[in-house]
Parts: C-alpha cells; structure tokens; sequence
C-alpha cells in the first residue's frame, strides 16, 4: 500500500521528520549559536565605531515595562530550533543552515558598521533580578536591527510552510504566529529594543526568507520524495487491519 503525506496524520509525519538526522540537528544548530554568540558579543563589548543611540517612538512609550514577558523573550532560543528540525533531507538542512548563516552575517556587519545602543529607560533594575541579569550580559549594544526579531519571523514563515506541507491543523499554524508576535512584542517589553529595531529586524527576517526561497529548500521539480514517508512501512495484521510503524533514520552522511 503506498502511503502519500495526506493519508498518514501531520502527529505521525513531525515525529518521523524530528527523527531525520537528530544527531546532526543538534549538533549543527548548537555549533550556530556559539559561532553567533562569540561573534555578537565580540561587537558587543568592543565596538569600532561611535555607537549611535536609538530614538524612541510613540509605541515604545506606549508598550510598557513588563518583567512577566522575559520567558517569552528568552523562549526563541527554542523556537529557532523548530523549522530545521522538520526538515528531513540533507540538502534542505544546508540550505536552511547557510541562510541563517547569512541573516546573522548581515546583521552582524551592521553592529560593526553602525552600532547602536537602546536609550537609558530609566528603570530600577534591582527591582527586576531576572531582567538585571539579562542587561548585565546581553547589554544595551547591538540593537538595530533586532536580531531576535529577525530570527523570529524567518523562523514563523519557514515554519508556517512546514507546518502546511505536513497538513498541520490551522490551530498549530496559529500557535506558531501567536508565538513570534509575541517574542516581537517581548523585544520591546523587556525593553531591549525600541520599536525601530523591530522593524529593521521584521525586514531583514523577510529578506531571510527571500534568500532561503533561492536554495533548493522543498523547491525541487515534480512530486516530493518525503523520506518521511518513505521511513512508514505499512504491515497487515491478521485482523486485516493496517498499521504503521516508524522505523529509525540513519545518521547524516
């Protein structure tokens, strides 16, 4: 019996697809961010230039002060991790890999060219441990464009077509938009950024986006080879009934 993404449930094609080369995922993305983190710091605690401080608009007067939004900041660190891990070919992952490279590159040659800084908001924060602590490392620097923004929605819309090409319900596809508007919503609530940092970041994800949709990430000619798929054997029971069964990926290689 052949099986077809519409005939098997999305639960069971985003378990086999969070299967598909695990290993690699994990230490591939883990080996992103500490790349990212040491070059972002770097700029971060040794800028070349002058630092030019943000203005501040009417929606950042608008949105106030909310520690309550600090886990909901800090949640894209997992978030990110979402989309790569629903890809299940070798050439989609490094096509996926080389443009996050590219969209943190970007930003990163901004922060050398241009830095910036978000201006003194005048909040106590001893009053505030948890956010202290996340101004004392993550600093005020590196601001526009907002790279947790850009992440973010580079993230939101690849996941979207993810979550579409396994035939996710619309609740989940909702699930993943709530989450990014809220992690943009979180920038400028934990007051790490102003609000034209997320725009800056919001375009620079998009063009993101644009550069992923330039790999062969899912843009192949003729029908999709799923391994997915290809990893459900169908067996018949002596009920006559069918079943399905997962069998494990093999590592990349």
């Amino acid at each position: 019996m052949a099986l077809s993404a519409e005939t098997i449930p999305w639960q069971q094609q985003v378990g086999a697809r969070l299967k598909a080369y695990a290993g690699f995922k994990s230490i591939a993305m883990c080996s992103l961010m500490a790349g990212f983190f040491a070059c972002y710091f770097l700029l971060l605690k040794f800028p070349v230039f002058s630092v030019t401080e943000m203005p501040v608009t009417a929606l950042d007067r608008w949105i106030v002060f909310q520690p309550g939004a600090l886990p909901l900041y800090l949640s894209l660190w997992v978030y990110i991790s979402l989309a790569p891990g629903l890809l299940d070919r070798k050439d989609e992952l490094l096509a996926y890999y080389l443009a996050m490279i590219g969209l943190a590159g970007v930003g990163l040659a901004v922060f050398f060219f241009w830095p910036t800084a978000v201006p003194p908001s005048g909040i106590d924060w001893l009053q505030h441990p948890a956010t202290a602590q996340l101004k004392g490392s993550d600093g005020a620097g590196n601001a526009c464009p907002s790279l947790h923004v850009a992440f973010a929605v580079f993230t939101a819309l690849q996941l979207h077509r993810l979550l579409r090409q396994v035939g996710a319900r619309g609740w989940v596809r909702l699930l993943n938009a709530g989450w990014c508007l809220g992690i943009l919503y979180s920038t400028l609530a934990t007051k790490q950024h102003v609000a034209l940092d997320v725009f800056a970041g919001s375009a620079l994800g998009l063009a993101g986006v644009f550069l992923a949709s330039r790999f062969p990430m899912g843009q192949h000619l003729g029908p999709r080879a799923d391994p997915a798929l290809k990893k459900l054997n169908v067996k018949s029971g002596k009920s006559g009934r069918t079943q399905l069964t997962l069998r494990s990926y093999p590592t990349l290689g």
